[in-house]
């Protein structure tokens, strides 16, 4: 099915039910001065609920979300939601960004303007980009999959033909972070004659062996961060 375009238009149901629910916190018992000892600090969440409740504006963070022309394409039976938008250059390299968990195409929100058209925040103009940036599905705006089976590779596939079959673009460059790393990651493993290449900010590797004392030291400060941050 070829793209729609799309708009993101919050009903003020909704917007109004999400005050009610934040008017209706059930708050913990705290023990005194404990912080963060026991998670989040109570105090700190109240706070964070209370300008939610009273102070976030969600509309002008729609319109900022509506400032770049975004599109619906069904996919493997899934709607993927992403903005696409062209880049302002003699021959803009088309570029997937995909977001990580728990994420949002908002992550790349600032960086729409610098990769599309670079001469305008003081770059060379042949450094532009096409940029593509879904929703996984499941994600914002996407579909939601109803049956099993839509993990990394799915969507992996899914979003490569959503680049070449949907709209026309023969070579492209991923980027991802977190899941987003893991779906560029096979990306280049299952599609490779249509990437240009891949960059990753989250890197997955195990230790050498034996592990260094530095690698070590790694080890240990991670398995303390899981033993206090994770449960």
């Amino acid at each position: 099915m070829p793209p729609r375009p799309f708009r993101i238009d919050v009903p003020d149901s909704v917007l109004d039910d999400l005050r009610h629910r934040l008017d209706r916190t059930r708050w913990p018992d705290v023990i005194p001065d404990t912080g963060w000892d026991y998670g989040a600090d109570v105090a700190y969440v109240r706070e964070l609920c209370d300008y939610w409740r009273n102070e976030y504006d969600w509309r002008a963070q729609e319109a900022a979300l509506n400032a770049w022309p975004q599109f619906l394409c069904e996919v493997d039976g899934v709607d993927i939601h992403y903005w696409h938008v062209r880049g302002n250059g003699p021959d803009p390299h088309p570029l997937l960004l995909t977001h990580g968990w728990p994420g949002s195409i908002f992550e790349f929100l600032h960086l729409i303007g610098p990769l599309t058209d670079p001469a305008a925040h003081g770059g060379d103009l042949a450094d532009a980009f096409d940029v593509v940036i879904p929703s996984i599905p499941g994600f914002g705006w996407s579909g939601k999959p109803a049956e099993r089976g839509w993990g990394p590779s799915r969507v992996a596939d899914a979003l490569d033909y959503l680049m070449t079959a949907e709209l026309g673009y023969e070579r492209y460059g991923a980027q991802g972070g977190d899941w987003g790393a893991i779906i560029s990651t096979r990306l280049g493993a299952t599609h490779a004659a249509n990437l240009s290449g891949i960059h990753l900010n989250m890197a997955l590797a195990g230790p050498p062996d034996p592990p260094t004392e530095a690698d070590e030291a790694g080890l240990a400060s991670r398995r303390a961060f899981q033993a206090r941050e994770t449960g």
